[in-house]
């Protein structure tokens, strides 16, 4: 009988710890956060506290999600101290503690975008080298991304260095996208301009999914957006946020829907994108800054609504279409569903899980 209550309670013990192992799958992938430009590191300079300013940038909504954050110093370049002393560090811990068997899942924001490529474009061989077992990124949600660069780089780094000549407008731009004035080093401010953010990791071997999500919001008055191509969130132009293979004065990143969501042939959209960029939701409602937050700014769009990523699953975002007008006024809308009360930001995260 004795025997009997031991097999059973073993028995028991291995269910429990199957369903363990199951349900951490099961709840989802493992979400890691790569943030984007710390203005303020490059308008105060150094010292920086870079662990406390990433843990501040998600933390009201990303930070609570995550498993893993990789923090980075504005002040550096991405193929120096970024990718050495930050970027490398925390590849190696992630490999040697297997935080991407189940799969991770890259969230990024703005810069975060240009890092997380070239982090795809070598952590292979980076953690091949050291005897490490490669992560297993199954996908990467880029939010506002600046892989593409910004056009305001361009312009805060001619300001910077005196080259812009007297230019009252530009200035207040500058000054109202960084927060002040630049002071000392320019850092990834000199990978953020657009033909230099292009060059770094251009075409990687990497098959990840890179996944798009982008606004088209309004924010300094939309000082900002005089110097932006095309449309834009008030920091990121699309050409950058969609992935598109060159830089243009591009609308859309859907050749048959607007960011507002309107089902219309969009004449000026992208016309062609970087391996394995996809736009996947878009909206006229955020800027470049609350899209990472978790209040509902209105409703969102759905360049495509399903992708599938490097393991196989898919990534599904639920669409309805809303007719508006009459006759000759009539127009047809597409929206994710539950958009008009969930954060967009919400409805990456519930799409992960």
């Amino acid at each position: 009988m004795q025997h009997k209550i031991k097999y059973f309670l073993r028995l028991s013990w291995l269910f429990l710890l199957g369903s363990v192992a199951f349900n951490s799958f099961a709840n989802g992938y493992k979400v890691v956060l790569i943030h984007g430009l710390q203005t303020s590191q490059i308008t105060s300079g150094y010292p920086i506290d870079v662990t406390g300013d990433g843990e501040s940038y998600w933390s009201e909504f990303w930070g609570q999600h995550a498993d893993v954050r990789i923090d980075w110093p504005a002040l550096e370049r991405i193929e120096g101290k970024i990718a050495s002393d930050y970027v490398w560090p925390k590849l190696k811990q992630m490999s040697q503690q297997g935080t991407c068997q189940p799969g991770c899942i890259l969230v990024t924001h703005s810069t975060g975008d240009l890092v997380a490529r070239y982090l795809l474009d070598n952590q292979a061989n980076w953690l091949e080298n050291a005897g490490l077992a490669p992560l297993n990124i199954v996908a990467t949600f880029d939010i506002a991304g600046a892989g593409g660069g910004s056009e305001l780089a361009d312009l805060a780094v001619s300001v910077a260095q005196g080259t812009s000549g007297l230019n009252p407008l530009l200035e207040a731009a500058i000054r109202a996208w960084l927060g002040g004035s630049v002071e000392g080093r320019l850092g990834v401010l000199n990978d953020l301009k657009v033909n230099n953010a292009r060059q770094i990791a251009a075409l990687p071997e990497a098959r990840t999914p890179r996944l798009r999500f982008v606004a088209d919001g309004t924010l300094f008055l939309g000082v900002t957006k005089l110097f932006l191509k095309g449309t834009d969130d008030s920091v990121v132009a699309t050409h950058s946020a969609c992935g598109a293979s060159r830089a243009d004065n591009f609308g859309s990143c859907s050749a048959s829907v607007a960011t507002s969501g309107k089902l219309a042939s969009q004449s000026d959209a992208v016309s062609g994108f970087m391996p394995y960029h996809y736009p996947m939701l878009m909206s006229d409602n955020y800027d470049h800054f609350s899209v990472i937050n978790d209040r509902a700014e209105g409703k969102v769009t759905a360049a495509q609504a399903s992708r599938q990523l490097a393991d196989g699953r898919t990534i599904n975002f639920n669409t309805y279409e809303e007719e508006t007008g009459a006759w000759f006024w009539k127009s047809t809308y597409r929206y994710v569903e539950n958009s008009g009360n969930n954060s967009l930001s919400r409805l990456m995260l519930n799409a992960m899980q």
